[in-house]
């Protein structure tokens, strides 16, 4: 955005220097009591140290942002062309805002969404209406409000004890899934009973490992030690065979004796639940367990099976709410008619080599695609007369000349 264009944006417009800063609703929860039957305090915070739920907010909030958008033309043969010249079109593919890609505007959104359940960004607009920057919200500092009678919804945005009300048409709304059709519910708070399990797991192995692994037998003897008797020995005996310690050779006292514990159920299905308590995080955030790398069921057919669901049932959810959300608020209700926003996807659908050769040529034979098209798909630069649909495997004869069909006849 130009120095002018910044001179000229509403009075209205949020201050781009910091984000709003509110007490911590999620955090808050750490000093009151715990919000799982388990015990830990769930928050976007303390979820993200799990590393299943770190992995699936990275892998959806990072696909999201990579994939390219770009804003539409429809022509009137009912096809759609880029159009580069529309000023929101930048605003989608290019840059947000003078500091902020539009990718990374949408990895950050997206990852608020997971967290927090909304992702907010300010529309700064001129005096024309003209969206020209998108400016990220701290979405816990924004409230969402909808009328009971009118239907219309409208954003608190709170810093400290001073708040201002944004209309709908100011702020970029990305929720996560919604139980009320307009304020979304972050997965986080969903699986919250799953993720502290996992986190208690996870605890519970760490405490484990770090006195020794396990309490490998108990110390047995006849005699009574005394409570002294009995720290003393502990002690030796940690100091001893402890930690890194663990596994030498014990020398017992007198008639003390050495008696080995076995493995019971619980301890020997441990890995068993842990994998289980991923399965079920990646459940809540409708990510294909493979795809956070849980390769115990996989192979080379289902995998690529799962990136599939990856694109159709996690990832277009997500990509169609943000092509809602920029429709909403960089397109008149006239240019909705003859405009859309769309993103590239073509990366995520590209298969091995063998399999994309093979679509190629039947789309070259069927006349859906160019030699060009196909070309540039290989990312090959284009050649002349290449930009005709003809099929390359049927070949045309040349006509006979009459006069030598006449002289032959």
């Amino acid at each position: 955005m130009s120095k002018s264009e910044k001179r000229k944006s509403k009075s209205r417009g949020v201050e781009r220097k910091s984000a709003p800063s509110v007490l911590n609703l999620w955090g808050l929860d750490a000093f009151l009591a715990a919000n799982t039957i388990a015990g830990p305090v769930i928050t976007p915070e303390t979820a993200m140290q799990c590393t299943a739920v770190a992995c699936a907010v990275s892998l959806i909030a990072d696909t999201v942002g990579n994939l390219p958008a770009k804003l539409y033309v429809r022509d009137d043969k009912g096809g759609k062309l880029p159009d580069a010249d529309h000023p929101a079109y930048a605003l989608v593919h290019d840059d947000a805002s003078a500091d902020v890609s539009a990718s990374a505007l949408r990895t950050q959104l997206t990852t608020d969404a997971l967290l927090h359940g909304n992702g907010y960004a300010f529309a700064n607009r001129l005096e024309d209406g003209r969206v020209v920057e998108f400016v990220r919200l701290d979405p816990r500092a924004v409230t969402v409000h909808q009328d009971t009678l009118s239907g219309e919804v409208s954003y608190r945005l709170s810093s400290g004890s001073a708040h201002r009300i944004l209309a709908r048409d100011e702020v970029l709304h990305i929720p996560a899934f919604s139980l009320d059709g307009v304020k979304g519910t972050s997965p986080v708070h969903l699986a919250r009973e799953a993720i502290a399990l996992s986190l208690i797991m996870e605890q519970h192995a760490s405490r484990l490992f770090a006195a020794g692994g396990r309490p490998s037998g108990i110390l047995t003897t006849p005699e009574d030690l005394g409570d002294d008797g009995v720290k003393n020995i502990a002690e030796s005996w940690h100091a001893a065979h402890g930690g890194q310690q663990s596994g030498r050779t014990a020398i017992l006292e007198k008639d003390m004796k050495f008696q080995p514990l076995a493995f019971n159920s619980v301890d020997s299905q441990f890995l068993e639940v842990r994998t289980h308590q991923l399965d079920e995080i990646a459940r809540a955030f409708r990510v294909p367990p493979s795809m956070l790398f849980n390769l115990g069921r996989a192979t080379w057919g289902n995998t690529e099976q799962m990136g599939a669901l990856f694109l159709q049932l996690t990832l277009l959810p997500w990509l169609r709410t943000w092509q809602d959300a920029y429709r909403r608020l960089l397109l008149s209700e006239d240019e909705r008619r003859t405009h859309l926003v769309e993103f590239v996807i073509d990366d995520l659908l590209r298969a091995d080599a063998a399999t994309r050769a093979t679509a190629y040529a039947q789309y070259r034979a069927m006349g859906a695609m160019t030699k060009n098209e196909v070309r540039a798909g290989l990312n090959l630069p284009a050649l002349d007369g290449g930009d005709t649909l003809d099929n390359p495997n049927i070949t045309t004869a040349p006509a006979a000349n009459s006069a030598q069909e006449v002289e032959a006849a």
